[in-house]
């Protein structure tokens, strides 16, 4: 089965219906048939969060974090050896940490990362990478 690991930027493309939403639609619509698995760092999802709270404040933040709720995707935990390989790679590939995070999980998920984030071509070959702009 395929794994998606989505980025933050993936999941406000979808949300903002920005160019990319397409794409993020189809995998999860894949993840609904059970064609996919689609996954998420809870340090990303919270960057979601924050996003959505500092440009249009807390009611639309939590009223969006309610509409993401049923949604295919699983939100992982970060555990002490998550938050230890996301720092491996922020070291490695000059990642910002919180980026980091959803490059370590596609690492450890053998997947697809899904972003809009240019920064995660300093992965080079190492994911697999789905862009949702070029």
């Amino acid at each position: 089965m395929k794994t998606y690991v989505f980025d933050a930027s993936a999941l406000f493309v979808f949300l903002q219906d920005k160019r990319g939403a397409l794409k993020v639609d189809e995998q999860l619509k894949e993840a609904r048939r059970g064609r996919a698995k689609v996954v998420m760092s809870a340090v990303n999802y919270g960057e979601v969060y924050g996003l959505i709270l500092h440009e249009f404040g807390p009611q639309q933040a939590l009223t969006t974090l309610h509409a993401v709720r049923p949604l295919p995707v699983e939100v992982l935990d970060v555990t002490p050896a998550r938050a230890c390989h996301a720092a491996e790679v922020k070291a490695k590939y000059k990642l910002y940490y919180v980026d980091s995070f959803a490059a370590a999980l596609a690492i450890e998920q053998k997947a697809t990362l899904v972003t809009s984030d240019s920064d995660f071509r300093k992965l080079g070959q190492v994911v697999s990478v789905v862009w949702l702009r070029n």
